[in-house]
C-alpha cells in the first residue's frame, strides 16, 4: 500500500458486469485514495460509476481487477467472512433512506452494529456514544421509534450509529436528499466535523453541487473513469462543472 495516511487505496481497479459479449464497464482503471481526516465528494452522471465505486471500497461487491486496501488491510481476494468482519469494523454507512429499523427506538438503532457483532460496547465506547448523542442533539429522543422521529431527527441517529464504532471511513450515498436545506445542512456540518475533528475519510454521493462545496475535494466519474479532482469550488462552479460533462458526454 502506498499511503499508510489513506482511509482506503485504490490501485488500478476495474469492475464489468453483464454479459461478456456486451459488458457495461462500470470502473475502468481507478486509482484513488479516500484520506483519513479529509471530506470527499463523488459525482458524476447516472451510470458513471459512483455507487460500483463505493460498493467495491466497501467490500460489498469484488473488483475484477487492481488492489484495494481497507485501513491498509488488502479485500481483494479476502473471503466473505473475513470480509464482513472487517467492514463491520472499519465502515460506517448513512444512507439517504436513513435505514432504521422501524421497530426499535432510536438507542437500539445506535447500538445495533455491537449487538449484530455480538459485542457490549465497553466504557470508552459507550462515553463515545453519549458525547455523540448529546453532541447531536438526540438525548430526549433516545426512547422514541424512527416514525415518531423527523427526517433529521432520523439521519443524525444514523450518523450516530454510523460513527458509533470509530470506523476508517464513512460512506455516505446523497445523505441529504430527503431533508429539507437548513436540515441538510446540518447534515453536512456533522460530516465535516466527522473528517476534521473525529478523524475518519469521508466518501459521499452526491448530485447536489450545494452539498458537494462542503467537501474537501470533489472526485468527478465518467464511464467508469475519474475524469477530474476539484478543490475549493462553490456551488456555482460545481454545477457548470457537471452542466459541461454532461455536454462532453452526450
Amino acid at each position: 500500500m502506498e499511503n499508510p495516511r489513506a482511509a482506503v487505496v485504490m490501485r488500478h481497479v476495474s469492475r464489468t458486469y453483464g454479459d461478456p459479449a456486451n459488458p457495461v464497464h462500470a470502473l475502468r482503471d481507478v486509482s484513488v485514495d479516500i484520506r483519513s481526516r479529509e471530506f470527499t465528494a463523488v459525482m458524476g452522471p447516472s451510470g458513471s460509476g459512483k455507487s460500483t465505486l463505493m460498493n467495491v471500497m466497501a467490500g460489498l461487491d469484488e473488483a475484477d481487477s487492481g488492489q484495494i486496501w481497507l485501513d491498509q488491510t488488502p479485500i481483494v481476494g479476502l473471503g466473505d467472512t473475513a470480509r464482513t468482519i472487517l467492514r463491520r469494523t472499519h465502515v460506517g454507512f448513512v444512507f439517504q433512506s436513513f435505514n432504521l429499523i422501524p421497530t426499535l427506538t432510536a438507542e437500539e438503532n445506535i447500538h445495533l452494529p455491537f449487538v449484530l457483532a455480538g459485542h457490549t460496547p465497553d466504557a470508552a465506547q459507550r462515553a463515545w456514544i453519549s458525547h455523540l448523542i448529546g453532541s447531536l442533539g438526540l438525548r430526549d429522543r433516545l426512547g422514541h421509534r424512527p416514525a415518531e422521529l423527523s427526517g433529521g431527527q432520523q439521519q443524525r441517529v444514523a450518523i450516530v450509529r454510523a460513527l458509533a464504532g470509530r470506523p476508517t471511513i464513512i460512506l455516505a450515498d446523497e445523505p441529504t436528499g430527503a431533508l429539507d436545506t437548513r436540515t441538510g445542512r446540518e447534515v453536512l456540518s456533522l460530516l465535516t466535523t466527522s473528517a476534521r475533528e473525529y478523524g475518519q475519510g469521508i466518501a459521499m454521493v452526491t448530485h447536489d453541487p450545494v452539498a458537494a462545496s462542503y467537501a474537501d475535494r470533489i472526485l468527478v466519474l465518467a464511464d467508469g473513469r475519474i475524469v477530474g479532482e476539484y478543490r475549493g469550488l462553490n456551488p456555482r462552479q460545481i454545477s457548470d462543472l457537471l452542466i459541461n460533462l454532461q455536454g462532453v458526454a452526450a
